[in-house]
């Protein structure tokens, strides 16, 4: 089993936001399989296909680890054959980065997976959000949409992680990381 989760905050008053990258990944990947999200047995949603679970935590950001570790538990998935995407704000908008392991990079959301998972190999999925705002304070810069002289680069960006990620679920970390990083 396979587990791919996208990370971002519920709430139509955080949806546009960058921090909410991940999700817009995973339910683009929902879109192209033409699947559903249904109310998991936890503080997630989630859409299954074959053996692939297709996640969005509806925890609050910083709780994203409570809902990864309820998924891996419930669905017996293991640390190593979970990818998380989610927006990295020391990467540039347009660029994607796969990694099979790695720290916090000052992500809480990613901190709190470590801490549930009590375990830092799951592989990654980061996208780049920096733009030529203004970024700092991060939590305030995460918070706010992209700018709309943005928007088709976001699509593209879209995009080109579903390709990404399509690619790992057949090829793997590794042969994913060569081709897209």
């Amino acid at each position: 089993m396979t587990l791919v989760v996208g990370l971002g905050n519920p709430g139509t008053g955080y949806a546009k936001t960058k921090h909410n990258f991940g999700f817009w990944v995973v339910d683009q990947l929902i879109q192209n399989r033409s699947l559903k999200y249904k109310s998991g047995k936890g503080d997630y949603l989630y859409a299954k296909s074959g053996n692939i679970i297709f996640a969005k935590p509806t925890t609050y950001m910083n709780n994203s680890g409570i809902a990864v570790g309820e998924i891996c538990r419930y669905f017996d998935v293991s640390t190593e054959d979970v990818i998380v995407a989610y927006d990295d704000i020391d990467l540039p908008l347009g660029t994607i980065r796969l990694r099979p392991t790695g720290g916090t990079g000052g992500h809480r959301g990613v901190e709190s997976i470590i801490y549930h998972l009590k375990s830092e190999n799951y592989n990654r999925l980061r996208l780049g959000i920096a733009t030529e705002e203004h970024m700092r304070p991060a939590e305030k810069y995460v918070l706010k949409p992209f700018p709309e002289k943005n928007n088709d680069e976001v699509k593209i960006v879209i995009n080109h992680a579903c390709d990404a990620l399509e690619f790992f679920l057949e090829n793997g970390i590794v042969e994913a990381m060569n081709k897209f990083n």
